[in-house]
């Protein structure tokens, strides 16, 4: 599992103790390897929409069709509106999707 982000935006820090929860409830010990995208060219090179981007099985489940790549803070529609990070149950849901495939 991969956290994207940049320094601008601090959404990240909510969006890994969210995975950090959802991973727990699986009972699954995945690392989270952070990943810090500094340029708008790195952004571009590795398809990155926004901070934070999450990526299971190198996949972004919450891949918006048409988003951009830059350097700025993504949202996420939640149940409770748009946050900055997907909630503990999204990111549940998205888990045990990344499980069932091959």
């Amino acid at each position: 599992m991969v956290l994207q982000y940049f320094d601008g935006c601090p959404n990240w820090i909510d969006a890994e103790s969210h995975i950090r929860q959802a991973l727990e409830t699986l009972g699954e010990d995945t690392d989270i390897d952070k990943q810090r995208i500094e340029t708008m060219e790195e952004a571009v090179a590795v398809g990155f929409t926004g901070s934070p981007t999450i990526l299971i099985n190198n996949r972004d489940p919450f891949a918006i069709d048409g988003a951009q790549p830059g350097l700025a803070c993504r949202v996420y529609p939640t149940p409770d509106g748009l946050r900055g990070a997907p909630t503990v149950d999204q990111l549940l849901t998205a888990l045990m999707a990344a499980r069932s495939q091959p």
